[in-house]
């Protein structure tokens, strides 16, 4: 038992020497890593490795000791971000991507209600026209395949499309105003 007690008591001692050094230590680090924020994250990893006491021996050069904990902690920052930097790509500009906007409940409304006009403008329509708008926007299929489905002239389906097309245009309004929400 006496020798746990010495040995937290190095520790501790080693712990004193470590807080009463903290500048000196603090240019050992920032001379290796290169912001002042990272040897402030390096003091603090360090100061926490040594305050827990994981070195079971005793330390003869409390400072020494220190000094060589902040340096190899310091130095395995480094390594650890050149190793990081070989993993990252760098060719996209953060910048200038687009991160979607958060979906409020607003404009979740708003989405809702411009889909509902927009069913509502295609029921209004013929049915031969919104089966021809579904067929070329939904099933993605050719005018030519829709005028051989619907049993009529191709260029009927041109203008069957186009109907539908500008009864949906006619919610622009509704879609304009979900936008700006």
């Amino acid at each position: 038992m006496s020798a746990t007690f010495c040995e937290l008591q190095g520790s501790a001692a080693v712990a004193e020497v470590f807080v009463e050094n903290r500048a000196h230590l603090w240019r050992v680090a920032r001379k290796i890593v290169s912001t002042a924020e990272v040897a402030d994250d390096v003091m603090q990893d360090a100061y926490l490795r040594i305050a827990d006491g994981s070195c079971e021996r005793s330390v003869d050069r409390p400072m020494g000791y220190c000094c060589q904990v902040v340096r190899n902690m310091a130095l395995d920052y480094c390594r650890r971000l050149r190793v990081e930097s070989t993993y990252r790509c760098f060719d996209t500009d953060v910048e200038l991507v687009d991160t979607p906007a958060l979906c409020t409940p607003d404009r979740r409304l708003c989405e809702r209600q411009v889909i509902a006009a927009i069913e509502r403008a295609l029921a209004a329509l013929p049915k031969r026209t919104r089966q021809a708008f579904e067929f070329h926007r939904i099933e993605g299929l050719t005018q030519r395949e829709i005028a051989k489905r619907l049993g009529c002239a191709l260029g009927l389906v041109n203008s069957l499309i186009a109907e539908a097309t500008d009864a949906i245009r006619s919610c622009g309004h509704q879609l304009l105003d979900a936008e700006r929400h």
